[in-house]
C-alpha cells in the first residue's frame, strides 16, 4: 500500500428481528491527498484551563501534546506552588501560567476555557468567561446549589456564551447505544425503571490532597458521594427522559466512614419519581470495588450494561443477547473535539453536556440533599 493510501472500516448495519442493530465490519481503501489536507488545515483551537485542583486535569494535560488540532495558550491557578508542580510534571512553559484568571483571559485570548476548580468556584469562572465572551466547559456537576446554577445561566445569557458540563460517561459508546435502543427503537417497550450504580471504594486513596480537600467539603462540593457520583445518574436519566422534570425526590445519605469523611456523606440512595417511570441512583464511596453500571426495565424487556461498550438485552420469552456499541462519531466522541465544534459553530450542544439538562440535574441533586437532611420526600411539581 502506498504512503498516500489508507485503510478504513466500513460498517454494514442490519436491523435484526428483535429490533436492535448489529454491525459487520469490512475493509475498504481510499486515497488521501496530503496537498489537500494541507490546504484544508485550520489553525489549532486555542484552549485555556481555569484551575488545577480537580484531578481530571491530569488526563487533559497528558493527552494534549498528542493533539495537533488544539493548543494550550493559558492556565490560571492561584496556588503558585501547585501550578509549578504541574508545569514541571507536564513540561509546560512558564509563560502560559497565571495566578489571575482575568489577566490570563485578557492576554492569551482563548477560544474556550475548561474548568478544573472546585464545584463552588464554577460560578466565578463562568462569570469571568462571560465577561470576556468566551465559552466554558466544566467538570461535572454544574453547581453546588440552584442559586449558583441560575447565576451561571444568567451570566451565559448576558455574555452570549455556551456553558457546558463534561461527564466521563458522555463519551462512552454504551450510553448512546442504550438511548438508541431504549428510546429511539423502543426495543424494551416503555421505560418503567432505571437503576444506576456508580462509585468506588473512596477518594482518599486515589485523589491528590488539593482535590480531596474540596471534594470532602460540603460547601465546596455540595455534598459528598451524592454530588460526586449521584450527578451521573441524574444526567443520564434526564437525557433518556427528554429533559422531563421529576415529580418528587426521596433520598437517604449515610456516613459509613465518618472517621475518613466526617463532613460529608459517603453513600447515597436517591429515588426519583416521574409520571410513568422511577429512577434509582446508588452513589457511593464505599463500594467494595468500582461500580459503573446501568439497568433499564421496560414493559417488554430489560437491558443492562456490562462495561463502556457492551450490554445484555433480555426480551420476555427470548434468550439473552449481547450487543456491542459502535464508536461514537466525531465530533461527539471526546470532550475537546466536541467543545471546539460547538465554539466554531459546527454543532449545537447535545443533551448530556447542555445547560438545560444540567439545570435539571442541579435541581435533582439539591432536592436529594434536602430530602436526606429532612428525612422526607421533596415534591418538585
Amino acid at each position: 500500500m502506498s504512503a498516500r493510501t489508507f485503510m478504513f472500516l466500513l460498517a454494514v448495519v442490519t436491523i435484526t428481528t428483535t429490533g436492535f442493530v448489529t454491525t459487520d465490519v469490512i475493509a475498504a481503501s481510499s486515497s488521501d491527498s496530503n496537498q489537500q489536507a494541507d490546504a484544508n488545515a485550520k489553525p489549532p483551537f486555542r484552549l485555556a484551563i481555569a484551575g488545577l485542583t480537580h484531578d481530571h486535569v491530569t488526563g487533559l494535560l497528558r493527552d494534549l501534546p498528542r493533539r495537533k488540532d488544539i493548543t494550550l495558550v493559558g492556565i490560571a491557578e492561584p496556588n503558585a506552588k501547585l501550578a509549578a508542580s504541574y508545569a514541571a510534571r507536564y513540561h509546560l512553559a512558564q509563560s502560559i501560567i497565571y495566578t489571575d484568571l482575568d489577566k490570563m483571559l485578557d492576554e492569551t485570548k482563548p477560544q474556550a476555557v475548561v474548568i478544573y476548580t472546585s464545584t463552588f468556584d464554577h460560578l466565578q469562572v463562568v462569570q469571568a468567561c462571560a465577561a470576556h465572551h468566551i465559552d466554558a466547559m466544566m467538570e461535572k456537576p454544574l453547581a453546588v446549589s440552584i442559586e449558583h446554577a441560575a447565576a451561571m445561566a444568567e451570566a451565559a445569557k448576558k455574555g452570549n456564551i455556551h456553558v457546558l458540563v463534561n461527564y466521563q460517561s458522555t463519551w462512552e459508546p454504551v450510553n448512546t447505544l442504550l438511548r438508541d435502543t431504549v428510546i429511539e427503537q423502543k426495543v424494551i417497550g416503555e421505560i418503567r425503571k432505571i437503576i444506576f450504580y456508580k462509585g468506588h471504594s473512596g477518594p482518599k486513596e486515589i485523589c491528590s490532597p488539593e482535590f480531596l480537600n474540596w471534594l470532602t467539603d460540603p460547601n465546596l462540593n455540595g455534598g459528598g458521594a451524592l454530588f460526586d457520583f449521584g450527578c451521573y445518574g441524574a444526567n443520564i436519566a434526564t437525557w433518556f427522559l427528554n429533559n422531563q422534570k421529576p415529580l418528587s425526590i426521596t433520598a437517604v445519605t449515610r456516613q459509613t466512614k465518618p472517621d475518613i469523611y466526617p463532613k460529608v456523606d459517603d453513600d447515597a440512595t436517591v429515588i426519583i419519581t416521574y409520571p410513568k417511570a422511577q429512577v434509582i441512583i446508588m452513589a457511593s464511596w464505599s463500594w467494595p470495588y468500582g461500580r459503573d453500571d446501568i439497568e433499564i426495565y421496560g414493559t417488554t424487556g430489560s437491558i443492562k450494561t456490562l462495561d463502556g461498550k457492551n450490554v445484555i438485552l433480555r426480551i420476555d420469552g427470548k434468550p439473552e443477547q449481547k450487543i456491542t456499541a459502535n464508536a461514537i462519531e466525531s465530533p461527539y466522541g471526546d470532550s475537546l473535539t466536541y467543545l471546539a465544534a460547538i465554539v466554531n459553530g459546527g454543532i449545537k450542544p447535545q443533551e448530556l453536556a447542555s445547560l438545560e439538562n444540567n439545570m435539571i440535574v442541579t435541581e435533582i441533586l439539591c432536592a436529594a440533599r434536602r430530602s436526606a437532611q429532612s428525612q422526607s420526600t421533596i415534591q418538585l411539581r
